[in-house]
């Protein structure tokens, strides 16, 4: 098969210039910037992005070899027309909301993914603010294999799929045509996703496409200003920290609890679950958890964070 271009790797340029221009546009206009940038935060997300780029070439490795014996397993090949290519982007966004919707509500996945949600601004370059455990994703993409399509070219699509997001993390676009939210990804859908308020959380998992989420109940327009960051945030910079935080909150989780049963809702039950009795709600002690979503604010019996009232983006 022809190789196909990183474009990613190739796209590192751009990123950085759009981000040197989101940051001069807060620098342009003061009253915004304590919601745009902040130095400690900016150099964190870009140490998390540049950790995230040597970490993926590890984590590739295996995944490459398990994709390469599937696809040599399967009879089905997805051809090259170029038909074909609007169809399989499709096909991997949809298998990309389910992956990102697992990484959500089943805890051990949301280890890795918490990375990305761990600043407490939203800006371009929380776009880079990437994990370094990227080995729990690819699971999803094994029936795009299994049907025929070449690993070259579902990390491809998958590639696609990232550069489309880098745009979305903004609060410089207010909202795009009527027509184009409703198919489309957004800054607004966004900036949903990254909020910690109650009537936000686990809403929005498309990456290009949302109407996945219209379809599968996950929805929810912006209508308040968004608040951003975990519903307990870690209040740190260090990239070690922010890459490995959770994992460490589980391990201090699984020697509290006793069975297996408990230890295996610990790893596999949505952030913030607890067993029926015994250790207190994971985010909200000593345990030093930090938890989103639904689940989390019911079994801390936590309120949502004070909003603040409904004003501009959201």
């Amino acid at each position: 098969m022809r190789d196909l271009p990183d474009i990613i790797t190739l796209s590192i340029p751009a990123f950085l210039l759009l981000i040197v221009l989101e940051r001069v546009s807060y620098l342009l206009h003061r009253d915004d910037d304590e919601v745009g940038y902040g130095g400690a935060d900016t150099a964190t997300s870009l140490a998390m992005g540049l950790g995230s780029i040597g970490a993926d070439l590890l984590w590739k490795v295996p995944i490459a070899a398990a994709y390469a014996v599937l696809y040599a397993l399967t009879p089905l090949r997805a051809g090259g027309s170029w038909w074909i290519w609007p169809l399989l982007l499709i096909a991997q966004d949809f298998c990309y909301y389910w992956s990102h919707r697992s990484h959500h509500v089943i805890r051990i996945l949301w280890a890795c993914h918490v990375v990305h949600h761990s600043s407490q601004r939203f800006n371009l370059s929380t776009a880079l603010r990437q994990p370094w455990t990227g080995l729990t994703s690819w699971i999803f993409y094994i029936p795009l294999i299994l049907l025929g399509v070449h690993p070259a070219v579902l990390a491809f699509l998958g590639s696609v799929n990232l550069l489309y997001q880098f745009w979305i993390h903004t609060e410089r676009i207010d909202r795009m045509p009527r027509w184009y939210e409703a198919v489309f990804n957004t800054p607004s859908h966004h900036r949903v996703h990254h909020a910690s308020q109650g009537s936000y959380l686990d809403r929005n998992f498309g990456g290009i496409l949302i109407v996945w989420d219209r379809l599968f109940g996950s929805f929810a327009p912006e209508r308040e200003r968004c608040v951003y960051g975990l519903t307990k945030n870690i209040n740190s910079y260090n990239p070690l920290r922010v890459a490995f935080h959770e994992y460490a909150a589980i391990g201090r989780d699984l020697r509290t609890v006793r069975g297996w049963r408990n230890r295996l809702g610990v790893l596999f039950r949505p952030p913030g679950w607890q067993p029926a009795t015994g250790a207190a709600p994971a985010g909200v002690t000593a345990t030093g958890t930090t938890t989103t979503g639904d689940a989390a604010l019911r079994a801390a019996d936590l309120s949502p964070r004070a909003e603040p009232a409904a004003s501009g983006p959201g």
